[in-house]
């Protein structure tokens, strides 16, 4: 875990720096922005100076570095607003958003995928195809053809805009049932496919066909012994599907309005906001660091083989 964390680091700093080496490569320009078509060049060069345009890019850098790792990741070009600020009012939006994609995808995932692998037939088949339609459209696609269905032509729940869980629990969730869906769909999927494969595998090995001829309950054997083998490919996917979750965020938040980090980066990058941007990539970066090591400690804790390993 120690060289994990060591490697997370690394990657933080490769990341932070491609990014803004990146985003400093892309067509704008900040200072002109700020001063406006009827700023004078004297304004406009004193701007590029305030905001360190004026040195190289590694400079830039090395000067948004120091101060980042200290905590200050700058003020944001347009609002003036602390860049900390800024994501800690939207990083719990966003998190609420994963945190229930996920647990709807884990939930019904392996519920799918349990009655797949016991009934098998057209269940197993319609498990596949739910894979294959999770992978296959993006989120954005969903979370459009659930307005058009739910909000404009059911009119039963809000097509846009969210609701903060102090001001009303239930308009809080009603706000999320359309975006939670959106994500949720390609990883309910995959796990399906995951916990299906898993069970069939343990039920068809040698200490589940001697559980039977010992006399032991099919309820008992298929949750208590199946079950726990398929945890296992569970498990190991769990963690690039809250990366996926992640990703399409940015997307669905887009969409419906939701004031999270994905729409954050996205307002940020096309008014070219560079503090704004480099600290929601931190951000994010940072997240997917968090998820791969919970992930590693979920499977050593599910598999004693790993903690031997």
């Amino acid at each position: 875990m120690l060289k994990r964390l060591a490697t997370a680091i690394v990657l933080l700093l490769v990341v932070s720096a491609l990014s803004f080496v990146l985003i400093s490569l892309t067509p704008g320009d900040e200072a002109r922005a700020i001063v406006g078509l009827g700023g004078t060049e004297e304004q406009y060069l004193q701007v590029r100076v305030e905001l360190g345009l004026d040195k190289s890019v590694p400079a830039q850098y090395w000067q948004w570095l120091t101060h980042a790792v200290q905590g200050d990741l700058g003020d944001s070009l347009t609002t003036n607003e602390p860049v900390v600020n800024s994501i800690q009012t939207r990083l719990g939006v966003t998190l609420s958003l994963m945190v229930l994609s996920m647990i709807l995808s884990l939930v019904l995932g392996v519920l799918f995928g349990v009655i797949s692998a016991v009934r098998g037939g057209v269940t197993g088949r319609l498990v596949d195809a739910l894979g294959v339609l999770g992978f296959a459209v993006p989120p954005f696609w969903l979370a459009a053809a659930l307005i058009t269905i739910f909000a404009v032509n059911l009119g039963v729940l809000p097509s846009t805009g969210y609701v903060a869980p102090d001001e009303s629990i239930g308009l809080w969730l009603q706000s999320l049932v359309l975006p939670v869906l959106a994500l949720s769909i390609g990883g309910i999927g995959a796990i399906a496919k995951q916990a299906r494969d898993g069970m069939l595998e343990a039920l068809g090995s040698e200490y589940i066909r001697a559980a039977r001829t010992s006399g032991i309950s099919s309820t008992s054997i298929i949750f208590r012994h199946a079950l726990r083998g398929a945890a296992l490919r569970v498990a190991a996917v769990t963690g690039w599907i809250t990366i996926s979750l992640l990703g399409g965020a940015v997307f669905v938040e887009s969409v419906f309005a939701i004031p999270g980090l994905g729409s954050l980066a996205v307002t940020a990058a096309t008014q070219h906001d560079i503090p704004l941007i480099q600290g929601v990539v931190v951000i994010f970066t940072a997240i997917v660091v968090i998820v791969n090591l919970g992930t590693d400690l979920l499977n050593i804790w599910i598999d004693p083989r790993v903690r031997v390993a």
